[in-house]
């Protein structure tokens, strides 16, 4: 390692010197795949595993919810624009705190911030169980849901990308890939019970559940920093001043407005305009998680073979294509079931790919703070994209058309935020190579990136 590598970078007072940082993150990470990963202001070389502990660390029912709530006058006096705030305010909240849950890390560590989230998240949903007023379910099943859901992403977000170099979007998807096992497993559970037992106790035993299984994994989980010097900072202005970066941001802006409408608005457009019963509607649902389980690991396979930035973009697009000429003729259980499977393959893509797809343009040191800046672009869309499509379905007389047709144009309009990414990345590793690529050669030329 030369001594130029050994010495702590300024930040980027220009365009020209975040490009440089970019093209020294890419031959960091082509030289990774010969196992010797470099990292700034360490004594020695550090190398990901690319296996061994790394894969311990790899080790959605609110749509259900949303599709009772609708068809039983459990709140009086709500609306269905209260109930899809809900939705919204929790993953929106789990995306705001992030800075704290940020900073929390660099002074306690992750197993820390890990604990705080159990603590909320089992709160809310014991809390959730208990509520009569709208405003206490608020409280408990969307702000603290969504702290405790926040510190928990936030805390174990970072973790995989650190154990692995050749096989970290493999990694990402694997851990990406519990959230949809587990929506699958909590759709049908949360239906079976509201059915049998009642609403309450669908809450308790999904808090008791959680606590059991997260307190687990926490025990379990161990992090690189130390050995990477992970910079835990909630804010890094420089990132803002990249243009590729930028299109991140509109990548994710995007994406979550098309994937928080399809995956809350499924199981309701089944059970209130293609005239499904609720136990169909869950399993709708539950298929559209399961399709996210079993999609997520061959995306991020697939993402180290090919590419990250093309698996992601290719991906992104398919969903959209998927919403437009599917979901919009899906008007039967099995249609619906094909789509809930198909589209589930690739609708959480940027989950399973946004850490390593972040990690590719901005370096793994720089990681934190620009996933941070992520999260915090996300708050927007994941409060008021599903009250949008409720609005946009009372409101027009072909009912959910208007909310298909909004979440397949915004995928598509995400996938567009790639290709300009896309560009950049091939840009940067030719200059590196000591060549130019013309604009159509970015365009349509192929490249691993």
């Amino acid at each position: 390692m030369s001594s130029q590598d050994d010495r702590p970078r300024s930040p980027f007072p220009s365009q020209r010197q975040s490009e440089q940082s970019s093209i020294e993150n890419v031959e960091k990470s082509e030289t990774s795949h010969n196992g010797q990963l470099g990292q700034h202001q360490q004594k020695q070389d550090d190398v990901p595993p690319d296996g061994g502990y790394g894969w311990v660390c790899v080790a959605s029912s609110y749509g259900v919810f949303l599709a009772y709530y609708l068809s039983h006058n459990v709140f009086p006096g709500a609306t269905y624009l209260d109930f899809a705030f809900v939705g919204g305010l929790s993953i929106s909240m789990a995306l705001l705190i992030s800075p704290i849950a940020t900073t929390l890390i660099g002074h306690a560590g992750t197993r820390v911030c890990l604990l705080v989230g159990i603590f909320f998240e089992t709160l809310s949903l014991i809390g959730a169980s208990f509520a009569k007023q709208t405003w206490q379910l608020f409280l408990s099943q969307g702000v603290c849901f969504g702290w405790g859901m926040g510190f928990l992403f936030v805390g174990s977000v970072n973790v995989p990308p650190q154990w692995f170099a050749k096989r970290r979007s493999l990694a990402n998807a694997c851990g990406a890939a519990g959230s949809g096992l587990g929506g699958l497993t909590y759709a049908l559970a949360t239906q079976a019970i509201i059915e049998h037992i009642s609403l309450g106790w669908a809450f308790r035993v999904l808090g008791i559940l959680s606590f059991a299984v997260n307190f687990t994994c926490t025990i379990m989980i161990r992090d690189r920093n130390k050995q990477i010097g992970t910079k835990h900072v909630a804010f890094s202005s420089s990132l803002m001043k990249q243009p590729h970066f930028l299109l991140l941001l509109g990548w994710g802006f995007f994406s979550m407005l098309g994937y928080i409408v399809l995956l809350f608005s499924l199981p309701n457009y089944a059970t209130q305009s293609a005239g499904l019963t609720a136990s169909q509607g869950s399993l709708v649902s539950a298929m559209l998680n399961l399709g996210q389980g079993l999609g997520r690991p061959p995306v991020g396979y697939f993402s180290d073979r090919v590419g990250r930035i093309n698996m992601a973009m290719t991906c992104t697009f398919a969903c959209g294509l998927f919403c437009l000429v599917i979901w919009v003729f899906a008007s039967s259980y099995g249609v619906l079931i094909f789509f809930a499977l198909i589209a589930g393959t690739v609708s959480g893509t940027f989950w399973a790919t946004v850490a390593p797809v972040t990690a590719e343009c901005v370096g793994l040191r720089d990681l934190p703070s620009a996933l941070n800046l992520t999260w915090l672009n996300l708050v927007l869309p994941t409060t008021f994209s599903e009250a949008m499509a409720l609005e946009i379905a009372s409101k027009s007389q072909a009912g959910y058309l208007g909310a298909q047709l909004f979440a397949g144009f915004m995928y598509v309009a995400a996938a567009g935020c790639l290709v300009g990414v896309r560009m950049w990345r091939i840009g940067v590793v030719e200059k590196g190579q000591g060549r130019e690529a013309s604009l159509m050669a970015r365009i349509v030329g192929w490249k691993k990136v």
